[in-house]
């Protein structure tokens, strides 16, 4: 039997279920507000754990807060005459929702940064909440602002694939992560989210099995902990200072 994940009709008691390993999209009209909205239901892997989508509304928005793990669709389709999202607290994660290329991540976000509807791809783009996220829909894009986060993300990204090694790409994707999204505290670098094994073998480029093998040997030289009932980590400096392409990021 197919793993199910339930999901509920906005403005209803009926809860639905849905295969975890379907690839769905939804148009739902909700009767309260009169709005019409899409949904893309993904799963990549039937074992994988289910997402959360939030619905986001046609009408620009100041603040749309997501808990951690939870995911909205940005669908071009609704919104033609484009719009800016810009991130006011938290981190996320930027993905395509392409079925061709499912889960492959574009960029990371922080506060300040801005994502413009109107450079996505036909299919969209999904945001992922990795620490509690709050963001507005109604931000105007920066006027002579060259530096675009999405695109500059995605560059480093594609510079860690192509370096040799599993574990040198590793070492700079850990690098790059505490350097753009972390911060110094003590005589630890702390990251405020964890990524799965599985999510970041898909940044680097490996399997599952390999991250975790690497990652263990990191722990056993006492660069990395990741603390039993927190959802951040921690890395050596010695780690983070010699991450390849550190200087270039």
């Amino acid at each position: 039997m197919s793993p199910l994940s339930r999901w509920r009709h906005p403005g209803s008691d009926t809860t639905r279920f849905i295969p975890r390993n379907s690839h769905l999209l939804l148009r739902i009209a909700c009767k309260r507000t009169g709005l019409l909205f899409r949904l893309r239901v993904i799963r990549n892997k039937p074992s994988a754990a289910a997402m959360s989508f939030r619905f986001l509304p046609d009408a620009p928005t100041a603040a749309v807060r997501l808990p951690v793990g939870h995911t909205v669709l940005l669908d071009p389709a609704l919104r033609p005459q484009g719009t800016c999202i810009e991130v006011l607290d938290g981190v996320a994660r930027v993905y395509c929702p392409c079925e061709e290329t499912e889960g492959m991540t574009l960029a990371f976000l922080q506060a300040g940064d801005q994502l413009r509807t109107d450079r996505l791809c036909s299919e969209g783009v999904c945001v992922e909440a990795l620490t509690p996220l709050c963001f507005r829909s109604d931000a105007q894009p920066r006027a002579g602002e060259g530096f675009d986060p999405v695109n500059e993300w995605t560059l480093q990204l594609l510079r860690i694939r192509h370096l040799g090694s599993a574990e040198q790409r590793l070492h700079a994707l850990l690098g790059l992560l505490v350097v753009r999204l972390g911060r110094r505290c003590g005589n630890w670098c702390d990251l405020p989210f964890r990524l799965t094994h599985e999510r970041i073998g898909e940044l680097i480029g490996t399997t599952r099995v390999t991250t975790t093998r690497l990652i263990s040997r990191i722990r056993q030289a006492q660069l990395i902990e990741a603390p039993a009932g927190e959802t951040s980590m921690r890395l050596a400096p010695a780690l983070v200072d010699t991450a390849p392409l550190l200087t270039a990021a």
